[in-house]
């Protein structure tokens, strides 16, 4: 049987569906003021393809996303494949197991990442119309 194909086939493709609805989030006024509430610099690190967003979520400024290498150290990493945080902002993975497993690899203080965890979920249905809206309704069912 053979693999499935991998939902992104470059970095540019990441930081084109992950990276857009993240720097959604920062434009969005309520999503933004919650977000904040984590008060920290969280790093996404992924593989197949390599790719990095840093989103920069300190109480004391605007939420901010770096597509690629910045300067900002992260307190909390997440490494994961593209595609598990593809399905991730699809609401297919639950967090808690993907750690379990192994497909998700968290660094930073505990109560930091689970403060993140319910943040996100607004993300879903965004990610969702982003795909469709950019003509990748394929990738919904994945």
């Amino acid at each position: 049987m053979l693999a499935p194909m991998p939902v992104f086939a470059s970095d540019q493709d990441v930081y084109a569906l992950i990276g857009r609805v993240l720097r959604e989030m920062c434009d969005d006024e309520q999503l933004s003021l919650d977000c904040q509430r984590a008060d920290t610099i969280v790093q996404y690190r992924y593989d197949h393809p390599e790719a990095t967003i840093t989103v920069d979520l300190r109480a004391d400024g605007r939420p901010q996303v770096f597509l690629g290498e910045c300067e900002l150290v992260p307190e909390v990493v997440m490494s994961m494949a593209a595609d598990t945080a593809h399905c991730f902002f699809l609401g297919q993975v639950n967090l808690t197991v993907a750690l379990a497993r192994g497909q998700v690899h968290a660094n930073g203080p505990a109560w930091k990442i689970l403060k993140l965890v319910p943040l996100v979920k607004p993300f879903f249905p965004r990610y969702r119309a982003l795909l469709e809206g950019v003509g990748r309704g394929d990738l919904v069912g994945v």
